[in-house]
């Protein structure tokens, strides 16, 4: 075996298809009883610039502009090597994927501004592509080992992120109703054809998983890594439990981990986290426990961005999970305040930076407050528009219902006063269009889930009852700190030296993002990026022959 990926998420996968494209043999071992890790219950949208799909309709990129937008956002905090292989060579893991798969379809996300499109190089439309969405009947007996999000859908209806942002706003705007006759062919349709149709971060899992069974690439799931395998020096393979025993998988080229973050892991959480993120309220894959962070410091390597994560706020779900909160940060009427009543940042501002706030703060728990022409206009959380929430969600005291503002405040216990204030001082920018406080709506990015019917997207009064009042959560996507690499993925030690023959990517590596976010996809795009850097390099490279693994690479679970 040449190569082996450890994780079957989006870096894991890409990391083997590249491996495979590069003329090598390739593995990934999955720890888990199902593939895709946190990839297949992200959005799964995309935020590699100037790729085909961008270029294919005359939105390509200088890659000085990308570069230029990243120094912006990242700063100094991640070393300008990696800052330089992102922008340059990013378009190539996806030019890759177009080349041997007859799997990849993606789209635009128009509209969906980069994080900070007022930056240098930014731009308000966006550069985020999403997969197109995809049958899941294709993946045959594989398609029961997916897990996607779970996103509620009448009667089989099927949305990718840019539709269902369109669908929202139905109670608003004429023009969402172009979506009407689209989502009743497809309910209708589904009767008949009876199509498992996954979208958002399954269909891109959905589709790479086809690309490696097309391409004869072995998958082996229930199968973690117990130790990396050292020699002379040099990572050389692993050992990988399966079926109850310990089998030593040589890799000759190299090893790569991409084994997600420790989103669920108490006791590194506890150790890394800042105190006020420490809870478990994480939207990653159950899995991601911090295996190969663990893995590997066992044979050196340096750390980074422990202390940070890829921050959402969230509520806690009395049935179990969290929900992430993005275009329920975006209703006009509405805001969100600390326990004493006020309002400490944009709300609309993207979720790393609202929870940046929150946490430099100390602001837990949260409020989100708004009255009842919020909720007859927008959709919280999956509960549509017109509807009231669960019952579970009142008895579980997630849900705070009043008649009047100051019934509110002593029901979620914070001062009336403070709030009543605090809400008439908002009413009076909302009234102008201006945030004075905090800049709500100034930024495009703000506006891509606000209503686009008002002057500013994101600013309404909030003036009748029932006001309603959503305890939310510090939450996390997933961890952003971990190993150390260079611009090839290379894992670093503290003096900066190589672990030769190890390699990582995705968010058991430090982020190449910082403490920041470019766009919508970058989690998803640097994880492929760097992943197909990092077989670039071993594939380069010139390695003492090894042994193939100990049973054949055959099974696919």
């Amino acid at each position: 075996m040449d190569f082996l990926a450890v994780g079957s998420g989006a870096a894991g996968m890409v990391g083997a298809i590249a491996a495979h494209d590069a003329g090598l043999t390739a593995l990934v071992v999955e720890k888990a009883g199902v593939f895709g890790g946190s990839t297949a219950l992200s959005g799964g949208g995309i935020w590699i610039p100037d790729n085909p799909t961008l270029r294919a309709i005359g939105r390509g990129d200088s890659r000085a502009e990308v570069r230029r937008y990243l120094q912006a956002v990242v700063g100094d905090r991640v070393p300008g090597a990696r800052l330089d292989a992102y922008a340059e060579r990013g378009p190539e893991v996806m030019e890759m994927l177009h080349r041997v798969s007859r799997h990849m379809e993606f789209r635009w996300c128009p509209g969906y501004s980069d994080y900070h499109p007022e930056e240098p190089g930014g731009r308000p439309l966006g550069r985020t592509i999403e997969p197109r969405p995809i049958d899941g009947r294709l993946l045959g007996e594989d398609e029961q080992y997916l897990k996607g999000m779970d996103v509620p859908a009448p009667m089989g209806l099927w949305l990718t992120g840019y539709e269902a942002r369109v669908l929202m706003m139905m109670q608003r705007d004429l023009k969402s109703w172009r979506m009407l006759p689209v989502a009743a062919w497809r309910v209708v349709s589904n009767l008949f054809r009876r199509r498992h149709m996954k979208t958002l971060g399954a269909a891109l899992i959905a589709r790479l998983r086809l690309t490696m069974k097309d391409l004869g690439i072995p998958l082996w799931l229930r199968a973690p890594v117990t130790r990396l395998v050292v020699e002379d020096g040099r990572v050389t393979g692993a050992v990988v439990e399966r079926d109850g025993r310990e089998l030593r998988v040589r890799a000759r080229r190299g090893v790569l981990l991409a084994t997600g973050g420790f989103d669920h892991d108490t006791v590194m959480r506890d150790a890394h986290l800042p105190p006020h993120g420490r809870a478990d309220f994480s939207m990653g894959a159950p899995s991601n426990t911090g295996d190969g962070h663990r893995l590997g410091e066992q044979v050196g390597a340096a750390t980074d961005l422990m202390d940070d994560a890829w921050w959402m706020p969230g509520i806690a779900l009395p049935e179990g999970g969290v929900f992430p909160l993005v275009s329920e940060r975006c209703i006009p009427p509405m805001i969100i305040v600390n326990t004493s009543g006020r309002r400490f940042t944009n709300e609309s501002a993207p979720y790393v930076n609202f929870v940046h706030a929150q946490l430099d703060g100390g602001y837990v728990p949260l409020y989100e407050i708004f009255d009842a022409k919020a909720r007859r206009r927008y959709q919280f959380a999956g509960v549509l528009p017109g509807k009231d929430f669960p019952e579970e969600w009142y008895r579980a005291g997630l849900v705070a219902k009043a008649k009047t503002l100051t019934e509110l405040a002593q029901a979620i216990g914070v001062p009336a006063g403070t709030l009543k204030q605090t809400v008439e001082r908002f009413n009076t920018f909302a009234s102008d269009g201006k945030d004075r406080d905090f800049g709500r709506g100034d930024s495009a990015y703000d506006h891509y889930y606000g209503d686009p019917t008002l002057p500013n997207p994101v600013l309404d009064t909030i003036d009748g009852g029932p006001y309603y009042a959503v305890r939310l959560e510090a939450g996390d996507l997933g961890t952003k700190g971990g190993l150390v690499t260079d611009a090839a993925g290379r894992v670093l030690r503290p003096d900066r030296s190589a672990v030769e023959g190890l390699y990582a990517s995705g968010n058991v590596s430090a982020s190449v993002m910082g403490n920041e976010y470019a766009g919508a996809g970058a989690t998803i795009g640097p994880a492929m990026v760097f992943a197909f850097l990092a077989v670039q390099d071993a594939a380069e490279r010139t390695h003492p022959r090894g042994t193939s693994p100990s049973r054949t690479a055959s099974e696919s679970r």
